[in-house]
Parts: structure tokens; C-alpha cells; sequence
């Protein structure tokens, strides 16, 4: 199967919070969609790896996606290295992304940061044509692939955005996707122990960002990326 789209996060959820508005607008247009979550969020304060596992699923339900699955790397403990960057490679000719979009370049999470170059590295080896992979042992040789953009959403800190996707009529889709990690966010009868993201605050804060965004184009809501290359367009009037 190839994905027009594959959406990659250290935990489960990040890809949720990041740009899953527009993910769902995507799927919406009728674009193939997927998610790799790195590792199972195990170190997380709230909830349990079983809990994750029931709520990237429904949350994936919610987006509609062509595929989601866990490369169950060491949460917190992975490393951009050889073994963490073929596995990658591995599924991503495996699946042949045009765009993948992948965590933010800084971000309070030491995982996130390190998951971007990561990925960002991946991509660009998945290309290289002397490095053989096969997708499963006994499998075919696989061939080289490179995405033709990686993107890298905004997570915790306020970076600035290179470019803004209009997601207005899609952020009701994007906060169910969110709030399906039921153990994660602000939940006032929860008597697990309070995290930066389990506020009140916090979840106003998904609304009020993408609001924000879609005010400085003029339109209702927007999520934001950062680029790792000019963005080419063909025309002035491809811009809003």
C-alpha cells in the first residue's frame, strides 16, 4: 500500500496534537494516511501502555487512516543510529510516502527533537541506493525511496511556522482524535497525578494556537509547520 501521507511521532498522541486536523482534511480529499508512533509512551505519568494501545486506536477510527502501527523503540532510550534509522527506512519504502510529517525541531520533550532528526535522517538514507533493506527477513529486496517533503509540526513551544494549512471545519475532528487519549488530558474526576498536559489550560490552549494561526491568515483555524527546504510554488496565485 502507498501512503500519500505518513505521519510520524515519538508517542502515541503526538501526531493527534501536532496536525491531525490536517490529517483528517487530507483523508477528507481522499489521500491515504498513516501514522508511525516510535515507541508506547511506557514512561508516561498517566495511564499504561494498554491504555495507549485502546486510544491510538480509537484515535485512528476517528481519522479515518489507511494504516497505523508501533515501532516499539525504547521510550525516552532511542537513539538516531543505524539500527533506529534501517527500521525506519524499512517501512518507509516499505509504504512510499510522498510527504511525511514528523515531530517538532525543538521541543520541551527531549523526544521530540531527537524523533525529528531521526526521522529526517531516515528519510533521506531511504533514498540512498547501497543500503539494502527487506522489509521482512525472507522478503524481496526493497527499493529506494525518498519522501519528496518532510514537514515537521509544532508541538509544546510556540515556534514559528514556515507555512500555515487552513483546517477550518476540521477541528472538532482533531480535538475528538485528541481527547480518544482519555488517561493523557484534563479529565476534572482523573485522581492520576497532574503533567503539563493534563490541564485545563493545556487543552484550551489546542483551540486557542490554532485559532490564533487561522486569525493571521484570516481564516477560523490553521495548524503550522516548519520546513527543512524552501517551499516552491508556480505561481504568486498558489499563495493565500
Amino acid at each position: 500500500m502507498k501512503l500519500d501521507i505518513l505521519a510520524i511521532g515519538a508517542h502515541p498522541d503526538d501526531v493527534e496534537l501536532g496536525c491531525s486536523a490536517t490529517i483528517a482534511k487530507e483523508v477528507a480529499q481522499g489521500k491515504k494516511v498513516g501514522i508511525i508512533d516510535l515507541t508506547r509512551g511506557e514512561l508516561g505519568t498517566r495511564g499504561s501502555v494498554e491504555t495507549r494501545e485502546e486510544e491510538s486506536a480509537r484515535a485512528s477510527e476517528i481519522l479515518g487512516l489507511a494504516f497505523r502501527t508501533n515501532m516499539e523503540f525504547k521510550d525516552a532510550f532511542f537513539r538516531n543510529d543505524q539500527f533506529h534509522q534501517i527500521e525506519l527506512i524499512k517501512m518507509i519504502r516499505q509504504y512510499k510516502p510522498d510527504i511525511v510529517l514528523c515531530n517538532a525541531v525543538d521541543d520541551r520533550h527531549i523526544d521530540h527533537g531527537k524523533a525529528s532528526k531521526l526521522v529526517s535522517d531516515a528519510c533521506f538514507l531511504s533514498g540512498l541506493l547501497k543500503i539494502n533493506t527487506r522489509f521482512e527477513d525472507d522478503g524481496d529486496w526493497q527499493d529506494p525511496w525518498r519522501p519528496k517533503q518532510v514537514y515537521h509540526y509544532i508541538q509544546w513551544k510556540n515556534l514559528e511556522p514556515d507555512f500555515v494549512v487552513d483546517v477550518s471545519g476540521f477541528m472538532d475532528k482533531k480535538m475528538q482524535a485528541v481527547l480518544a487519549y482519555k488517561t493523557q488530558f484534563y479529565d476534572a474526576g482523573s485522581t492520576e497525578p497532574e503533567t503539563p498536559i493534563s490541564s485545563k489550560n493545556f487543552t484550551d490552549s489546542i483551540y486557542y494556537r490554532a485559532r490564533d494561526l487561522g486569525r493571521l491568515i484570516g481564516v477560523e483555524f490553521a495548524e503550522g509547520f516548519t520546513v527543512e527546504r524552501y517551499v516552491g510554488v508556480e505561481s504568486l496565485f498558489d499563495l493565500k
